[in-house]
């Protein structure tokens, strides 16, 4: 009989978990049983469609705000850290730019809003900036953009990491700014850059589409000012060590 009712599952597409619950759960009566089994299942469901947005989203490593310290980051009055932990930016298609030095912390809090989002069932991207123009550079190149850009629209979040990092020539340039004009008012954007704004002509060269950006970035977007020594640094051996 066990068999039987792992192979209805099978049919009826259902997990291998449903069927390992149904023959170990027991209830007061069959609709309590019944109830067991069907919450188990959703409950199950529920935790690997997380799991699997968290892997679609190209994390670098897993961060949450567990012990996160907020110390010396100027949060504008537009936005609180529990507006930022709630996603509460994201509801009004809000943008948030993390401005900082090196190593402050920029990255953690991008991808710890990231999780959550999954977990919170939306669609999110964790890119670094550069790769992200590759991707699209090539995609063009090779007839896939149209499929590529769709992708991008159907994310709740994206996330450009290490924004300015490297300076983008023309074409990148032109098809980053397609996909950060394409976020506005739609979805919501975190940039992590350790460059100013008045810098940014130098990662696109392009004075009048550097203006365009920062016009549609600005208008519905958070600046939180990492202004603090670098973590890394703070707590590294070599900093130790050359204490003694």
């Amino acid at each position: 009989m066990n068999q039987q009712i792992y192979e209805c599952c099978k049919g009826l597409r259902l997990s291998s978990t449903f069927a390992d619950n149904a023959l170990q759960m027991t209830g007061k009566n069959c609709r309590d049983y019944m109830l067991k089994v069907l919450v188990a299942e959703l409950e199950y469901r529920s935790s690997k469609r997380k799991a699997l947005r968290v892997k679609q989203a190209g994390f670098d490593v897993i961060k949450t705000f567990e012990n996160y310290d907020f110390e010396k980051i100027v949060i504008p009055n537009s936005i609180t850290i529990d507006g930022i932990r709630n996603l509460d930016f994201m509801k009004r298609k809000e943008n948030l730019i993390l401005y900082g030095r090196n190593g402050t912390g920029k990255t953690h809090m991008a991808t710890a809003i990231g999780v959550a989002a999954c977990m919170d069932g939306k669609r999110v991207l964790f890119s670094k900036t550069a790769s992200l123009v590759n991707e699209l550079t090539d995609a063009k190149s090779t007839g896939s953009l149209a499929k590529l850009l769709r992708k991008l629209k159907k994310l709740d979040l994206l996330i450009c990491d290490e924004w300015g990092y490297i300076p983008f020539d023309a074409e990148g340039s032109q098809l980053l700014f397609q996909v950060i004009a394409d976020c506005y008012e739609k979805r919501s954007l975190i940039i992590t850059t350790n460059i100013e704004f008045s810098k940014w002509n130098g990662i696109f060269y392009d004075d009048q589409l550097t203006a365009a950006l920062i016009d549609r970035l600005v208008h519905h977007s958070h600046l939180l000012v990492f202004d603090r020594e670098s973590w890394r640094f703070e707590h590294s051996l070599m900093k130790d060590s050359g204490k003694n």
